[in-house]
């Protein structure tokens, strides 16, 4: 039974993921860190989880934080949403989440337990305000309109920054920036649209700059807890709910920016009308000029063909007629030679007929002229009507109608028509 009871209050258990703080009764202390049965002689004893995680959601509360005891296996804080402030003065409930690693070395676990004891007390005092301090400082970077336009990775980046490596030392300044807008007023209705121009408007934003060192890196306020030796695992925003009126208002911004949208698409679309009947016109002059411009070409051609075709008939003509003008002249030379030739063959046969003639008188001519002759009158004589009986005169004269007086008056017409002729019945010596 004594050693049943020496062994119930010397010896436990240690889990895994967990690091212990043993007292033992004669003042002794350690960290133990490895799992399975450890001795603490009548001491005392409790846990610390290795990993802490502090988180701010939905259904936590500022009072359930919850720490390691002898009979305790927690070591989280779930807090409600934090309520934070953006730079533009926007409300908003957080939820974000952070793990933290403390040591298990002896020297800084130690130091870390002397410090805090429990680590209840190191949530409530250390880590949960840090948590807060930290995400509210972070909200105070950024503008809720710029969180909602596209920051979310930024501000998550920051947060996490800070949480490990310290609090941004900053300097928020408020800058007045004088707009002049011609404005126009219509309580002067005698003046219609052409009011007078009044007022100015003033444009306010808020500027926070980082304050920076001798060597130009950012001043930080540094986290308590890391002097200890506890280090920052994760740390993430996982929800951001603005205020009612800033929802509204990013509604209202919403839906202005889809009606601009609308309206840059619609004005997309009517631009895209209007290049698409200027493309369409275009097409049609552009067809209608090719058409032309074919039909142009057509005519062009047609009458360059008939030109050609004219320069080459009258060309055809030109050469037809010089071929045919030097036919002529071909034709009028031989006819010209053929004639000088006849001409030259009747002087010829002229001189050849004078030199006979005049050889012998042309007798051979005459001759053949007074045979043809004498034939011509012995034919007629032949040839003449005469009565069967004639009857004579008297006195022993020619009867009338006789032969001898029909020869003679053949010779009188011979000699009549040798006279006519010039044709000398002589022949010369």
């Amino acid at each position: 039974m004594a050693l049943y009871v020496v062994l119930r209050n010397s010896i436990f258990y240690a889990e895994p993921g967990y690091v212990y703080h043993v007292r033992t009764i004669t003042g002794s202390e350690y960290a133990v860190s490895d799992v399975g049965y450890q001795f603490f002689l009548f001491g005392r004893w409790n846990s610390w989880k290795r990993a802490m995680t502090v988180q701010a959601v939905k259904g936590g509360h500022e009072n359930n934080v919850s720490a390691e005891n002898e009979s305790s296996q927690g070591g989280s804080a779930s807090l409600a949403p934090m309520n934070i402030v953006f730079l533009d003065q926007v409300d908003a409930n957080a939820q974000a989440t952070v793990r933290f690693s403390i040591p298990t070395d002896q020297a800084g676990f130690l130091k870390l337990a002397h410090e805090y004891r429990t680590p209840e007390n190191f949530l409530r005092t250390a880590l949960i305000p840090a948590f807060k301090e930290t995400l509210q400082a972070t909200a105070s970077l950024m503008s809720a309109e710029n969180y909602y336009s596209g920051g979310r990775t930024e501000f998550n980046t920051e947060f996490e920054n800070q949480m490990g490596l310290g609090i941004y030392i900053v300097r928020r300044e408020e800058k007045r920036e004088l707009i002049k807008k011609s404005q126009r007023g219509s309580a002067n209705v005698t003046l219609g649209k052409d009011q007078q121009q009044y007022g100015d408007e003033v444009k306010i934003s808020f500027v926070v700059e980082k304050r920076l060192d001798e060597n130009g890196l950012p001043m930080r306020k540094e986290q308590k807890f890391t002097g200890f030796g506890v280090q920052v695992v994760d740390a993430r925003v996982t929800d951001m709910r603005p205020n009612t009126r800033f929802v509204e208002r990013m509604q209202l911004k919403q839906k202005a920016s889809a009606d601009r949208a609308i309206a840059r698409e619609q004005r997309i679309q009517e631009e895209e009308q209007r290049l698409l009947a200027i493309a369409r016109g275009e097409r049609e002059v552009a067809e209608r000029q090719a058409q032309a411009k074919v039909s142009q070409i057509q005519k062009t051609t047609d009458a360059e063909t008939e030109k050609q075709l004219a320069l080459t008939e009258a060309q055809k003509l030109k050469e037809q007629a010089e071929i045919q003008k030097q036919t002529a002249e071909i034709n009028l030379e031989k006819a010209r030679i053929e004639a000088e030739t006849r001409r030259t063959l009747a002087d010829a046969e002229a001189y050849q007929k004078e030199v006979i003639l005049k050889a012998d008188n042309a007798l051979a001519q005459k001759l053949e002229a007074e045979i043809e002759i004498q034939k011509l009158w012995a034919d007629a004589f032949a040839k003449r009507q005469v009565p069967t009986n004639v009857f004579g005169g008297s006195g022993g004269s020619t009867p009338t109608g006789s032969d001898s007086e029909t020869k003679a008056f053949m010779q009188m017409l011979t000699l009549d028509a040798a006279k006519r002729l010039s044709y000398d019945r002589d022949i010369k010596k």
